[in-house]
């Protein structure tokens, strides 16, 4: 059986296109937020983790931060070279980060946290790496019932799928959303001046179907749980979720959904 980091990775060499077409516009939008409470300016040297297309680190050194971004996908690397090609871009593993120690002034994870089979290892490395006084600054989703473009997902499975399909068994998928958890282990770690704040974001779509079929597309574990439905439960729960989008639809049509980050931001003493 693949273990949770190879699911990860193979599922990440295959959704380049899909995640910009579909989180592209939604992720970005706490990423200014993001590096004005991690402090990114002119001069820093800066490491973004998980860097996927590339949207932080380009925002990064648009502010004049020298900076490196790293992913474990040779495929999201290729993709942010190319959208960014001033921009520095290499292949590694967040829980064997590939620099020296005291390497960073500052550490950005833009939602790659939760997709670390150990994240406690991540933020052990972040640490490493980071120089006295440096900061590291990290954004995930809310909880479920917070984060509707996810949680509708999560109780229609519950409520008219099987969520025991054999996939590989993996973090918490909201653990960092707690702002307890995260000052627990960020302190465990030796990181101090923890801080995390909620910031709104809405997830855009011209329908209900264009929601169901970009999370299908585009997102990992909820892709996997959802292939892996018979058939009938698989049209129970796109009715659940036609039912839900109803709550979030506009008079055009379109439905916008919450979907909030919590931006975390520590200092290394």
């Amino acid at each position: 059986m693949q273990t949770f980091g190879q699911f990860e990775h193979g599922a990440w060499q295959k959704v380049v296109k899909p995640y910009e077409d579909y989180f592209g516009n939604l992720t970005t939008q706490s990423v200014e937020a993001l590096l004005d409470a991690t402090g990114i300016a002119r001069g820093l040297e800066v490491l973004d983790v998980a860097s996927g297309p590339g949207y932080v680190a380009a925002a990064e050194a648009r502010r004049g931060a020298v900076v490196t971004g790293l992913d474990f996908s040779s495929e999201m690397v290729a993709a942010a070279r190319t959208r960014y090609p001033d921009v520095a871009f290499r292949e590694g593993d967040a829980q064997a980060l590939p620099f020296a120690d005291r390497s960073f002034d500052a550490v950005t994870i833009c939602f790659g946290l939760l997709h670390f089979p150990d994240a406690d290892q991540a933020l052990r490395e972040a640490f490493r790496v980071l120089r006295p006084g440096g900061r590291i600054g990290f954004s995930v989703w809310a909880g479920a019932e917070k984060a509707v473009g996810f949680g509708a997902f999560l109780k229609a499975v519950q409520a008219h799928g099987n969520t025991e399909v054999g996939l590989p068994p993996g973090p918490p998928f909201f653990r960092f959303g707690d702002a307890q958890e995260c000052r627990r282990t960020l302190e465990e770690v030796g990181f101090r001046s923890v801080r995390s704040v909620e910031f709104p974001q809405t997830w855009r779509f011209d329908s209900w179907q264009a929601w169901f079929d970009g999370v299908e597309a585009s997102t990992v574990r909820t892709a996997a749980l959802l292939r892996a439905q018979t058939p009938q439960a698989h049209a129970a729960i796109r009715a659940a979720i036609q039912e839900e989008a109803r709550k979030y639809q506009r008079p055009d049509g379109r439905i916008e959904l919450p979907m909030p980050a919590v931006l975390t931001t520590a200092r290394k003493p």
